[in-house]
């Protein structure tokens, strides 16, 4: 029986959505992986800058007369791999911290855990980063441990918001006078209760990963101007834009299509899950 006043398939994915989405994100990713196994490391002044009729390089060179297609094929190692390691560090901190808060039996060590992080709520993200760039220049490692700072505080407050009724739940309680052990009711119980906000809020938690490495190298502020990153590259092509368009379009085409297939796919999986749920019920 149809519920009144909501129309059927309202708020789903479309089914082509998850092939779509796999297909957008498969394409960058296998790049990152595998592309450095198919191209030789570009090396400056092998070719004319802006080059664009030369059969050597299919998609031409950029201002340093350096292959873009090999560019492409090496940068999204440092690209995607500090955002991802990023989110990764952000979510081992931040959410084991939203557990035991959640978890807490006193309202002190509540407070004493998610206050502090509250500090790091309304510092501006770039200017964070930049700090760490200064003492650090041209480090992955410290770009990555930048974002994931600036990243474990709202992660922290979501994972305690979620897990608030599971941690005060009569099944918490009787798993706790049972004698379970407290890493049991922690990750076998609570932790499980948050699997769905965490799926829902991890796409643009990566998507945001993505742009604020991406905006640090753009600005300089993370790798050397001339790495083989893919927002390295966009940073220094669109000095020549018109003249050596693929330098820039095609980078950039990858990150767009990763973070674009990132989300239709935690979309389409988050609304089975749900579906699964209801059907359940």
């Amino acid at each position: 029986m149809k519920r009144p006043g909501v129309r059927p398939g309202y708020g789903r994915m479309p089914l082509a959505a998850a092939p779509l989405g796999s297909v957008l994100l498969a394409l960058p990713l296998g790049v990152a992986v595998l592309g450095p196994l198919f191209a030789e490391s570009p090396v400056s002044g092998v070719s004319a800058p802006y080059a664009t009729s030369d059969a050597r390089y299919p998609l031409g060179t950029d201002g340093l007369g350096r292959d873009v297609l090999a560019l492409l094929l090496h940068g999204g190692r440092s690209a995607l791999g500090m955002a991802l390691g990023a989110v990764a560090i952000a979510y081992l901190v931040g959410g084991l911290v939203g557990l035991l808060a959640a978890s807490a039996r006193r309202q002190w060590v509540d407070e004493l855990l998610i206050r502090p992080l509250d500090v790091l709520l309304p510092l501006p993200t770039l200017l964070v980063i930049s700090v760490i760039a200064v003492g650090w220049r041209g480090s992955p490692q410290a770009i990555a441990l930048a974002v994931a700072a600036v990243n474990v505080a709202p992660v922290a407050r979501l994972v305690r918001g979620a897990a608030l009724d599971a941690a005060s739940s009569p099944v918490t309680e009787a798993m706790r006078l049972q004698g379970e052990s407290r890493i049991r009711v922690q990750f076998d119980h609570i932790a499980r209760s948050v699997i769905t906000p965490v799926a829902a809020d991890i796409g643009t938690r990566i998507t945001l990963a993505v742009f604020l490495v991406g905006s640090a190298n753009f600005l300089g502020l993370g790798l050397n101007p001339t790495a083989p990153d893919w927002a390295v590259s966009i940073a220094r092509g669109r000095e020549g834009l018109l003249l050596q368009p693929w330098a820039v379009l095609a980078p950039a085409a990858m990150l767009v299509m990763f973070t674009v297939g990132l989300n239709l796919l935690a979309d389409r999986l988050l609304g089975r899950s749900r579906r699964t749920r209801e059907a359940v019920r």
